[in-house]
């Protein structure tokens, strides 16, 4: 008797009305946007623009879905093509069979077509995206779960998966190793090593996106391994382990020739995106900036004000004869309430008016003017 292990769900689709709810199909459809979510983040901490990784993922995730399809009915063609195969159902992807390695390589190809489309060079978008494929296929692989399909070797440990019986297509009872579940935590491994030496390293020029499948193909060698559904044999081995040991091998030479030819990483991975990022900054600020330029013109206009006052009140310039302060106290004076000249008050007889003798003032008059005053 199994002491512990892990239950698999009794059924994998639920009807809501006439529309199938497929376990399989959301795990698939979660992972994309997690994985496309944190591609994003990334994608903008390395100076892009936010939206980006979707747009093109709008290319990548259906030529993915389509390559991931073709490599698995190309590599399991009896179910389809073969003796009493049934070739319309290659196109029931809901019911699982989807290759990673198709769906990374054509996935690629229609990314390449979306970076293109954007001037972007597609090996900075693979960096960027790399974790969140990693932890895409960590919650994709549940839909295995679901399916009951991809498991291991019988086996009796407490984690063990359980799965039922299914005479028609042939499926045998018992406690098997959860492949499904060794992968998805392994990819989650993945991910958290690449996040990791991007930052520790600062890799670019699509080493990030190399260590993701060189550390993917390690971990798929010998989860593989485990694996007892029917699959191709070369050598001995599985057909997918030699997929995986031949990935892994590109995917170092990768890491070594690109680390030699471009050290470092890309300063640029979108060009533009640093000035739309300050046109919007100062979009934004428009409602300050038109306060600051109103409060600006205020302050030159008071200041033109100012200058003009003092201009008027200003003395003018004393001349080298020193006749300024003679003009300025022999211009008439005016009224406060009239426009006519005010007449200069007269001097009181006794004083004189600028503090002469009074006999001067006589002897400047011309003789025989009527003065009674002898000389």
């Amino acid at each position: 008797m199994d002491l512990a292990f892990i239950p698999s769900p009794s059924v994998g689709v639920v009807h809501l009305g006439p529309i199938p709810l497929r376990g399989y199909a959301f795990c698939i459809i979660i992972g994309v946007f997690v994985g496309v979510w944190l591609g994003n983040k990334r994608w903008v901490q390395r100076g892009g623009r936010s939206g980006t990784v979707a747009d093109i993922a709008v290319w990548a995730v259906p030529f993915g879905l389509v390559g991931g399809r073709l490599y698995h009915v190309i590599t399991t063609y009896e179910p389809y093509f073969g003796p009493n195969g049934h070739p319309l159902d290659a196109f029931k992807v809901w019911q699982g069979g989807l290759g990673i390695w198709g769906a990374v390589a054509l996935g690629a190809v229609g990314a390449w077509i979306g970076c293109r489309r954007r001037g972007i060079p597609l090996p900075a978008y693979a960096d960027a995206l790399a974790p969140g494929l990693a932890i895409g296929q960590a919650i994709g692989r549940w839909g295995n779960w679901f399916n009951q399909e991809l498991y291991g070797k019988p086996t009796d440990v407490p984690w063990a998966l359980k799965i039922s019986s299914d005479p028609a297509i042939g499926r045998i009872g018992g406690t098997y190793h959860p492949t499904f579940l060794y992968e998805s935590l392994w990819c989650l491994g993945v991910a958290a090593l690449v996040i990791w030496a991007d930052k520790r390293f600062r890799l670019g020029h699509g080493r990030a996106f190399a260590l993701y499948v060189a550390a993917y193909c390690t971990g798929r060698a010998w989860i593989e391994y485990m694996r007892v559904d029917e699959a191709h044999h070369i050598l001995g081995l599985r057909l997918n382990v030699w997929t995986a040991l031949i990935v892994f091998v590109l995917a170092i030479a990768y890491l070594v020739v690109s680390a030699k030819k471009a050290p470092g990483r890309e300063a640029v991975v979108e060009p533009g995106a640093q000035l739309a990022e300050g046109e919007d900054e100062g979009a934004d600020d428009g409602g300050e900036g038109a306060k600051g330029a109103e409060s600006a013109d205020d302050a030159d206009a008071d200041a033109t004000t100012a200058d003009a006052a003092a201009v008027k009140t200003s003395p003018k310039p004393a001349s080298a004869d020193g006749t300024a302060q003679a003009e300025k106290s022999a211009e008439p004076a005016k009224s406060e309430n009239s426009e006519t000249p005010a007449k200069p008050s007269e001097p009181a007889k006794d004083e004189p008016a600028d503090g002469k003798a009074e006999p001067a003032a006589d002897a400047a008059k011309p003789a025989g003017s009527g003065s009674t005053k002898k000389s």
